[in-house]
């Protein structure tokens, strides 16, 4: 994509097309349930949350595809002392898919039991968590995984 002697609009809008799911797109997918990422036509990896790209190949030439939002805990935090707007404690994980993209979200466990003996365990997006705050620009969700 040449950029060089274009608009900003032109560009702007050239952009755009690009995005075949959209970070709106995503968020409404995970409210109904469903994990959305896209699958690259050329190198049949996965990427999710969406981006413009391949995060693999760097290829456009991308599809929307459902996940099955099952996957593995790779690491996780307790937030004891949280961002303004929040209720502490919670947990902030991150999941390994079983289709390969590593996704940020929370997870719905005791914090008075976690350890490290949870790491490794396979776990399954049970619903979203919503959020807004005066940084976020308006509501966002993000998945919320529950060990199996």
């Amino acid at each position: 994509m040449n950029m060089v002697g274009r608009e900003p609009a032109e560009m702007e809008k050239d952009i755009k097309s690009r995005y075949v799911l959209t970070s709106k797109d995503y968020e409404e997918a995970l409210k109904q349930g469903k994990l959305i990422g896209l699958k690259c036509k050329d190198c049949g990896s996965v990427t999710c949350p969406p981006m413009i790209v391949c995060q693999r190949c760097s290829s456009i030439n991308v599809v929307p595809t459902e996940l099955s939002g099952k996957g593995e805990l790779m690491t996780y935090t307790v937030i004891r002392i949280p961002p303004e707007g929040y209720e502490a404690p919670y947990i902030v994980c991150l999941a390994k898919t079983d289709e390969g993209p590593w996704i940020v979200g929370r997870l719905d466990y005791d914090v008075e039991k976690m350890s490290e003996e949870v790491l490794g365990r396979s776990v399954k997006i049970k619903g979203v968590f919503a959020y807004s705050d005066k940084y976020s620009g308006g509501e966002h969700v993000c998945p919320v995984f529950s060990i199996l």
